[in-house]
Parts: structure tokens; sequence; C-alpha cells
């Protein structure tokens, strides 16, 4: 039996790093989807998922803090900090 790996997948990205964007104003479902679609549209962002009752975002991104803290902020949210991912909920 042959296992085959894909090494060109996304998730074996040495490079990737998962953060947290707090932010001060999601404030519906519909913001949150704002924000987690213009995050998307940025090259090196891989996934972001908003939680509009908590007011984070969660990134995995090859990009630096500064460049995804200004994407949020051309989005219409005003951003209090950008930092690691603690764990899965977090």
């Amino acid at each position: 039996m042959q296992i085959l790996y894909n090494l060109n997948r996304p998730c074996y990205n040495r490079s990737i790093m998962k953060r947290v964007i707090e932010v001060e104003d999601l404030c519906c479902k519909r913001c949150a989807e704002r924000a987690e679609k213009k995050l998307l549209l940025l090259d090196g962002v891989s996934g972001a998922k908003a939680n509009f009752k908590k007011n984070i975002i969660f990134v995995e991104a090859e990009i630096p803090d500064e460049a995804l803290a200004a994407c949020v902020t051309d989005a219409g949210f005003t951003v209090k900090c950008v930092r690691d991912r603690r764990g899965l909920f977090d």
C-alpha cells in the first residue's frame, strides 16, 4: 500500500501564521462577513473567520500584522490588536 502526500497544499506551508484580530465594532453577522471577505481578497490570506459576538477575527495568513490591520481598517472597523492564536477557540 502506497500513501501519497500532497505537499503543495497550503496546510503544509510552514510560513502560514494563525492570528487573531481584535476589533471594536463588529455588530452583526453582515459586518463579520464583510470583514472576512475583505481579508480573503488579500494575497497571502488563506482563511478568515469572524465572530461578531466576541469581536474577533481568526486569520491564517503569510503577511505581516500591519497589512492585516490595515485591511480591516479599510473595511470600516477599528482594530484593537493583532495577536497570536493561543488555542482552538481563541
